[in-house]
């Protein structure tokens, strides 16, 4: 595995960039874990040789687009989404996630990034509730530049005193 890695180094970045896309995603989001996506990041990285600064961008870049997709899902939505999976399943998530996005506002973007079963739903009720588009996509610019710095040195860390 290792040495397929090495082999195709080229692919670390684009793959760091649609694993960040993927858990970022609302629904999807809760079937992927993000320490998952975050260790095969770094596992990658670190097999392939590649320098974490481009990794760095593609993974916020990834996490942007994936709650950017999320927000326009909520605008389309609506309130249908609370009758949609994992919503149906799990109907805590949807009032747990409103009340979080009507006490913090934009700063719940920032937030959401951080607290797992918030960030399936935060960014798809900014949509839902119609938040401005360029108040949602500073907070979440801003905000998945900061969480890829934060995941990805916790990661690098963990790593070098386990790994």
């Amino acid at each position: 595995m290792t040495a397929f890695i090495q082999a195709h180094a080229d692919w670390v970045v684009p793959a760091a960039l649609l694993l960040a896309f993927l858990k970022s995603l609302a629904f999807v989001s809760l079937v992927v874990p993000s320490s998952f996506v975050v260790a095969i990041i770094i596992a990658l990285v670190k097999m392939g040789d590649v320098s974490i600064w481009p990794t760095w961008i593609a993974v916020a870049v990834g996490a942007a687009l994936g709650d950017w997709a999320s927000y326009v899902l909520g605008l389309r939505l609506k309130d249908r989404a609370r009758h949609l999976w994992p919503f149906t399943r799990h109907p805590e998530l949807m009032p747990r996630g409103e009340r979080f996005f009507h006490r913090w506002g934009a700063m719940s973007v920032v937030l959401c990034r951080f607290f797992s079963p918030l960030r399936a739903t935060v960014p798809l009720l900014c949509g839902m509730f119609e938040m401005p588009a360029w108040v949602f996509q500073i907070a979440n610019w801003i905000s998945a530049f900061l969480w890829a710095a934060v995941v990805l040195l916790i990661g690098e860390g963990v790593l070098h005193v386990f790994g």
